[in-house]
């Protein structure tokens, strides 16, 4: 693709179904929208208006959601903790890492989707839009069938790469078999509120999340209480919940009277889009990907200390991912923010939206980092009351905690670059430090001192390396487009 002077890089996309060229004039829609209809939409145009004031109100519902989603695992995790036992949790614990194989690698292809919803949304395509919704949505199809099999194979190989104890195996080879039978559930529901992020409507995902969240806590009771089902009943809980969370928002799409209707007879993939959505969202996913398997051996590491040392690992885990949501839903409204802007030719609004989402993440991040730490032995006994899960839990909270700070930097600038199209600059940065430099990290790290201190900084010291080089390139990146 041509490139203006000045306009900086953007990826090559395929001559048939070529993104509109980025030039501040953006077509009219395809349809005649009365202002009463506008009113009545859906969707958010961010591409005028306040900044904050645009990436507050896609980042609150959106945190919400994510807080509710996360409620599925953790809920798991505090009802087997507490009425199953700590092997129980360190099962649990211990299949996390596997799970977010899929879930990344799959959350990079809709990272991809969004990104090319959103330009043409803020170009005003409304034809191609429709092409790209029927193209994700059936793609995930296909997605779902492939990590339901291939996930039901590798689970035991898996559970084994990770040295799991003999003790926690059993139930986290069940509770894993399971969950990869929901796969499909969960896909489908993260395209679609994908789909609905992308053009700015996060709030009814928020609604079906809050409605399936709490029936999978009724669910996890009844099954682990009730029906005394232990592991297995947890897993049930979930993927019936996600299985109905994935109904509901596909119902939405079908039946809605906006411009990212889904069409059944139309549901074909176009190969053209597909390139451009994989140009974008492939690097992202691998990365994640990878990212991921290199936390499967941060894992095996810990297993070496046994299921408590496990479990307060896997608590601590969870507490993190509640504090990393707000920088999750500040990094996918930097992506929004970005790609609709630059479909509209506001290349300037964009990059100062990116600077705006990374001084708001900081900032949420260092506030709740300081209750979290103060709260840290109550936030940790959610999990159990075993003193030595307890005490591990405190310990990796309070040692970890306050670096997520680096960590809000390398994900919102990350999602702000993805929403330019550049995916590749934040995969190679995460892929060196997140994997590389951990690994080398704690292989050397373990062999001077083979503590549970010395394997849980290993996460710390990938995201300030990895906070370091994003940054350079950041701001190498404004001198350059500024010179211009």
């Amino acid at each position: 693709m041509s490139e203006k002077s000045e306009k900086p890089e953007e990826i090559e996309m395929p001559e048939k179904t070529e993104l509109p060229e980025w030039t501040g004039t953006p077509e009219e829609p395809d349809r005649t929208e009365t202002a009463e209809a506008q009113k009545k939409s859906t969707v958010r145009d961010m591409t005028d208006g306040s900044i904050a004031g645009h990436l507050t109100a896609f980042a609150i519902p959106l945190l919400l959601g994510n807080v509710f989603q996360m409620l599925y695992n953790t809920v798991d995790s505090i009802v087997v903790g507490n009425f199953v036992g700590k092997e129980a949790l360190a099962a649990i614990s211990s299949t996390t890492m596997i799970v977010n194989i899929m879930i990344f690698f799959f959350n990079g292809f809709s990272i991809g989707g969004g990104v090319v919803i959103s330009r043409y949304f803020g170009a005003r395509k409304m034809k191609e839009l429709h092409q790209t919704v029927e193209t994700t949505i059936a793609v995930t199809i296909l997605f779902g069938i492939f990590f339901t099999f291939a996930g039901f194979l590798l689970v035991p190989a898996m559970l084994k790469l990770m040295q799991t104890p003999e003790d926690v195996f059993p139930q986290a080879k069940v509770y894993l078999e399971i969950y990869f039978g929901g796969a499909l559930g969960l896909l489908l529901y993260n395209m679609g509120s994908g789909i609905l992020r992308a053009v700015g409507d996060t709030k009814r995902p928020l609604y079906f999340l809050i409605f399936t969240s709490l029936l999978n806590t009724v669910l996890d009771l009844f099954f682990v209480i009730v029906l005394k089902a232990g592991i297995a009943g947890a897993a049930y809980a979930t993927i019936f919940s996600q299985f109905l969370s994935a109904f509901l928002v596909l119902l939405l799409l079908l039946r809605t009277d906006d411009i990212y209707r889904l069409t059944l007879k139309d549901l074909r993939i176009d190969l053209p889009i597909l390139r451009m959505i994989l140009a974008i969202g492939l690097p992202a996913g691998v990365q994640s990907m990878i990212t991921s398997v290199s936390n499967v051996f941060v894992q095996s590491y810990i297993n070496g200390f046994g299921s408590g040392c496990m479990a307060g690992w896997g608590a601590y885990n969870k507490l993190d991912s509640f504090i990393f949501l707000p920088i999750n839903s500040l990094s996918q409204a930097a992506t929004t923010f970005v790609s609709q802007n630059i479909g509209a030719g506001k290349w300037e609004r964009a990059n100062k939206g990116a600077v705006r989402s990374i001084q708001m993440a900081v900032g949420v991040t260092a506030l709740i980092a300081t209750i979290l730490v103060l709260l840290a032995p109550q936030a940790t006994a959610l999990f159990t009351n075993d003193e030595e899960v307890i005490h591990y839990g405190v310990l990796f909270l309070r040692m970890n905690t306050y670096f997520l700070m680096f960590n809000a930097v390398n994900h919102v600038l990350a999602g702000a670059l993805r929403g330019r199209g550049e995916s590749r600059v934040p995969m190679f940065c995460m892929l060196f430090s997140f994997v590389l430099i951990r690994q080398i990290y704690l292989f050397i790290g373990s062999r001077i001192a083979y503590t549970p201190h010395v394997v849980g900084f290993g996460y710390p010291v990938g995201w300030m390396i990895c906070c370091a080089i994003e940054l350079a390139y950041f701001i190498r990146f404004r001198k350059r487009i500024e010179g211009r």
